[in-house]
Order: C-alpha cells, then sequence, then structure tokens
C-alpha cells in the first residue's frame, strides 16, 4: 500500500470513528487516542503538565508512552484496523 492510499484509508477511518454513536470501553478509547496521536505526529502531550489529579490525562500519557517506538505508518494501520474492529464488534449491541 502507497502513502497516498494509506492516507486516505486513514483519514476515512477517522470520519469514521468520529461518527461513532455508541459508548466504547475505556481502553478502546485509549487506543483511538494514542494510534492518532502517533500516526499524526503529535505527540506533545507527551510532555504536557498534568495536574496532579487528573486521572484521565495520566491515563492518555501512559497509552503514548506504552506507543512510543510505533512509527506513523504503523500507527496509521493499526488505527485503521481498531476502527473497522470496533465497528464490526460493537456497532450491532
Amino acid at each position: 500500500m502507497n502513502v497516498e492510499e494509506l492516507d486516505r484509508l486513514f483519514e476515512e477511518a477517522y470520519q469514521k470513528a468520529s461518527n461513532i454513536d455508541f459508548k466504547l470501553p475505556p481502553d478502546t478509547m485509549l487506543k483511538f487516542y494514542a494510534y492518532y496521536k502517533i500516526a499524526t505526529n503529535n505527540r506533545q502531550d507527551f510532555f504536557r503538565p498534568i495536574e496532579e489529579n487528573d486521572l484521565r490525562n495520566a491515563f492518555k500519557m501512559n497509552a503514548l508512552l506504552q506507543l512510543s517506538d510505533l512509527n506513523a505508518e504503523d500507527a496509521k494501520k493499526l488505527y485503521i484496523d481498531l476502527v473497522n474492529e470496533t465497528l464490526k464488534n460493537y456497532s450491532n449491541n
């Protein structure tokens, strides 16, 4: 798959994910977040200070750190797969 095709599929997956109208488990939401941030080279959250009691940001930071060695291309592929898997598994519930 070439770069243009991957970018197109990633954008389509992003649009699908943005339109999900059902509640997802927190671990799935964190995967969406981390894959998207890495895929779009938007990693500034790695070093963003968080409030002492901001548990949600701590979980986001942890999700990013767990995938810190992942490159943007692989993150896009994993994001696309996660969107398709999520829509298949959760949309009928």
